[in-house]
C-alpha cells in the first residue's frame, strides 16, 4: 500500500505540476484546462481553487450515476489544486516562442507519466475520468461519444470564457494518449493497481484521448 500511495501523491503533485508548465508555456491547453483558465478570467480565483472547485462540482454529478470516489479521487482534488499553484508561483514566465514550445512538449510528457502513476496505483479515478467512465456504464454509449461530448463541451465554454486554446491543445489531444499506452508497460507488475480490472479500464480511457484511438462500442467501466 505505501508504494500504491507513493505513486498516487507523486503522480498527482506532477499532474498539477505538468500543467502549470503548460500555462506558462502560452501556447494552448487541454480542454478542461481551457475551461478552468476561462472561468479565472472572471472571477477572483486561483487557477488551482478553480481546478479544485471544479473536480467538487464533477463529483456531485457522480451522485446520480451511483459512482464512488475512492482516496485517489479525493487526493486528485485537493492535491493537483494545490500543486498547479505552487509551480505557477515558482515558473517563469517565457517569452522564446521556441523554449515555450519545448515547455509545451515536457509538460504533455509529464502529464502522461503523471496519469500512468495515480491510475497505476489504483486507488480511484480522478473527477472526470470517473464522470466519463460513470456515464458509459449508466448510458451504454461508447467512450469516444461521451468523452467527446464532455471535453468539446468543457472546451468551447472555456475558449467562450476566454481560455487558451492552440497548438498546445492539438499536441495534447493527439500526443497523450500513445505516451500513457507507450509508458504503461514500464510500471505495470510494479504498481499493484495495474492488476485490477477497473484500473486497467480507467487506464484505457484515459490513453483514449485521440480522436482515432477510441472504441466505437460500448464498454463496461468499474467504479
Amino acid at each position: 500500500m505505501i508504494g500504491r500511495l507513493t505513486a498516487l501523491f507523486t503522480g498527482l503533485w506532477l499532474y498539477g505540476f505538468s500543467m502549470a508548465v503548460m500555462i506558462r508555456a502560452a501556447v494552448g491547453l487541454d480542454p478542461w484546462d481551457v475551461f478552468h483558465q476561462g472561468v479565472t478570467r472572471h472571477l477572483p480565483m486561483s487557477f488551482g481553487t478553480v481546478t479544485a472547485l471544479t473536480g467538487l462540482v464533477v463529483l456531485l454529478a457522480w451522485i446520480p450515476l451511483r459512482q464512488w470516489p475512492g482516496v485517489g479521487t479525493v487526493s486528485n482534488v485537493v492535491l493537483v489544486g494545490i500543486s498547479v499553484d505552487v509551480g505557477l508561483l515558482l515558473l517563469p514566465e517565457w517569452e522564446s516562442l521556441p523554449v515555450r514550445l519545448g515547455a509545451m512538449a515536457l509538460a504533455v510528457v509529464l502529464n502522461a507519466l503523471a496519469s500512468v502513476l495515480y491510475i497505476g496505483a489504483g486507488l480511484g479515478p480522478g473527477p472526470r475520468d470517473g464522470l466519463m467512465t460513470g456515464l458509459v456504464r449508466r448510458t451504454g454509449w461508447s467512450i469516444r461519444l461521451v468523452r467527446t461530448a464532455l471535453e468539446v463541451s468543457v472546451l468551447i465554454t472555456g475558449w467562450l470564457l476566454g481560455g487558451s486554446v492552440g497548438v498546445g491543445t492539438v499536441v495534447y489531444a493527439v500526443a497523450v494518449g500513445p505516451l500513457i499506452q507507450l509508458m504503461i508497460p514500464l510500471v505495470a507488475g510494479r504498481l499493484p493497481g495495474f492488476d485490477d480490472p477497473r484500473t486497467t479500464e480507467t487506464a484505457r480511457t484515459a490513453a483514449e484521448r485521440e480522436p482515432t484511438g477510441y472504441d466505437d462500442g460500448p464498454v463496461r467501466a468499474g467504479a
